[in-house]
């Protein structure tokens, strides 16, 4: 069993997850691609997780009051639980102590990420991306739609037009990209669809895209990641 995987936060990790293998999971019909995990079955881990059509997850609770959570963006299909349906673009956040019984009627692709929400982070959240406002970014050809804000963390899509160039940073808090549309690059490399990028507490860099894309990025957060691991 996987545990322990990419669990030091203070290095840079870099996964094309397209060219990972799909390992099933207890559930039949759910399988998932590991990308950072502290035991098999319980505690921190982000994964890309596979629903074929008609299958489920059994009903469980996110944590609680020492924290936990679930957040995912529906990448394929649609995700669904009692509380509704959740096509491509959607963005959930269910806080600590939340609990649902997951499944897919026509099947479904997610990122997922488990166990990383505070206590005190009580917040539940349903965007469908496809009909949000979107916002000028910092620079000329980026535009920004805002998913979570509460320091020290900073959830959002944005897309870059070819050719967008990003001027040189810092994230004192890390960083965290999933590539979901074109290349992302920046001085140490390029980063297709799929890609899944972690840089540490202080790490910087230039990023750009020349034939543009679309992330989602979190920034701000791994420099507290400790309490939860």
């Amino acid at each position: 069993m996987v545990e322990n995987l990419n669990m030091d936060f203070s290095e840079r990790v870099v996964i094309e997850t397209a060219e990972l293998d799909w390992v099933p999971t207890r559930m039949q019909g759910v399988e998932r691609r590991m990308l950072e995990r502290e035991k098999p079955e319980s505690g921190r881990a982000t994964s890309v997780v596979r629903y074929a059509p008609d299958s489920y997850f059994s009903p469980h609770t996110h944590g609680g009051s020492e924290g936990g959570g679930e957040e995912f963006v529906v990448l394929e299909g649609v995700f669904s639980d009692e509380h509704g349906d959740y096509g491509p673009g959607y963005y959930v956040r269910n806080p600590p102590g939340s609990s649902h019984k997951p499944f897919s009627a026509e099947g479904c692709t997610i990122l997922v990420k488990l166990w990383q929400m505070e206590p005190k982070d009580d917040n539940t959240v349903r965007i469908d991306t496809n009909f949000a406002d979107w916002l000028p970014g910092q620079v000329e050809g980026l535009t920004v739609l805002s998913l979570y804000d509460r320091d020290p963390e900073h959830v959002a899509l944005v897309r870059w037009q070819p050719g967008t160039k990003f001027q040189h940073h810092v994230h004192p808090g890390g960083e965290e990209i999933f590539v979901l549309e074109g290349t992302f690059e920046d001085e140490q490399g390029k980063y297709p669809e799929g890609s899944w990028l972690r840089n540490p507490p202080y790490s910087e860099h230039t990023p750009f895209s020349s034939e543009g894309c679309l992330i989602w990025v979190k920034i701000g957060h791994l420099a507290v990641q400790d309490n939860f691991s």
